[in-house]
């Protein structure tokens, strides 16, 4: 069956394994079915919540929307990251292994090793945590068609449930008890709301609570082991973290290379090549001078990366203003032949490798100051 809404893929292999090309193209075709579908799943959820008219609501779900929100765009920066290492399936082993890097790898943002709120979590675990956060806004803001039967929805907890399990038993055994119990006490509730299913009773007001406690439940445990990660800084977390950055400088450099040969002007950052820092050392006092260098070559190729990233967004978004002016003026016979030669020149100009944007924009913006003085709607 179908699911309702946007779930996530099942993602191949593991840090740094080799993956068959067809398995990985599988999974990028899902990844980014995911997510498109999500991002309007979002937007939905956020003007639901921005129409709350109670400001207590509004404010109590704001923050969930908030990092609902963050987790995607970091997921979405990351699966272009991946995309500009497939390079449209142009790869061998190691453009594959980086994949599987980019893929198992954290999303920790530059700047937050430290902070409370770092999240150093891979690209499936924040898109599971994505899931979890949006059931819950689903179930407190009820928005239209987000409310399945009854039986739907205890599917969705019982596997929500197995993956709280699974968080539950990475916890260190003698810190365990209380997620466990936490679990346990899920469960039991999930099964006594099946129970008055089965006997027909009404379930409505026992499972909107549920949901959400369960998606709490599952986002602490999510957010408890990024914690876990981060007070694991030792010799082999460093290790780990040069190989992700190494794959990431290559995706960047990829997206970097695509950027200049495409768009004019162009960023000329540099990209940082994390493996110019040397072997990690073993003494703790080396290895907090090297855990601050390699904070900076994030901060760069998070800089580099933001920045052609733009450049081509640029070109993109420049191409489809033209596509809606020259429509509108493709509607009136007269702006059309007015336009004419603008329209022809902003074709030329779209087409042309590497596109000059700074004459892209003029053209599009003559076409759209003279649409708008027509009384036309772009």
């Amino acid at each position: 069956m179908t699911p309702r809404y946007a779930v996530t893929p099942p993602a191949p292999g593991s840090l740094g394994s080799d993956v068959p090309d067809r398995e990985l193209l599988r999974y990028l075709d899902a990844l980014i079915r995911w997510k498109d579908e999500r991002r309007a799943e979002l937007d939905r959820l956020d003007q639901a919540a921005l129409g709350l008219e109670d400001p207590a609501e509004r404010a109590a779900v704001t923050p969930d929307v908030t990092l609902s929100m963050t987790l995607w765009q970091a997921v979405s920066d990351r699966v272009a990251l991946i995309l500009a290492t497939w390079d449209s399936g142009r790869v061998g082993e190691a453009e594959r292994r980086r994949i599987t890097t980019l893929v198992w790898g954290s999303l920790e943002q530059p700047g937050s090793r430290g902070a409370g709120q770092a999240l150093a979590v891979s690209l499936p675990e924040a898109c599971r945590l994505s899931d979890s956060l949006a059931s819950s806004l689903r179930s407190r803001l009820r928005l239209d068609g987000a409310d399945p039967r009854a039986a739907d929805r205890l599917v969705d907890l019982r596997q929500q449930l197995a993956r709280i399990a699974d968080q539950v038993a990475l916890i260190p055994e003698s810190r365990r008890a209380s997620a466990a119990e936490v679990h346990a006490l899920l469960e039991r509730r999930v099964e006594d709301v099946a129970e008055r299913v089965r006997r027909g009773g009404d379930v409505g007001g026992f499972l909107g609570p549920l949901e959400a406690e369960a998606a709490t439940t599952e986002r602490d445990l999510i957010v408890a082991a990024s914690a876990r990660a981060h007070a694991k800084a030792d010799r082999a977390q460093a290790t780990r973290e040069v190989d992700e950055l190494a794959a990431r400088g290559q995706a960047v450099r990829a997206l970097a290379e695509r950027a200049r040969a495409e768009v004019r002007p162009a960023p000329r950052l540099g990209v940082p090549d994390v493996t110019a820092l040397g072997p990690v050392p073993s003494d703790p006092d080396g290895l907090t001078a090297y855990l601050y260098r390699l904070a900076r070559v994030e901060r760069a190729l998070t800089q580099a990366h933001g920045e052609y990233a733009a450049a081509l967004a640029r070109r993109d978004d420049l191409a489809e203003r033209a596509r809606r002016v020259h429509a509108a003026l493709t509607a009136d016979e007269g702006a059309s032949v007015a336009m004419g030669s603008l329209a022809e020149q902003t074709r030329e100009a779209l087409e042309a490798r590497p596109t000059d944007l700074t004459r892209l924009e003029a053209l599009v913006q003559a076409q759209e100051t003279f649409a708008r003085t027509m009384g036309m709607s772009l």
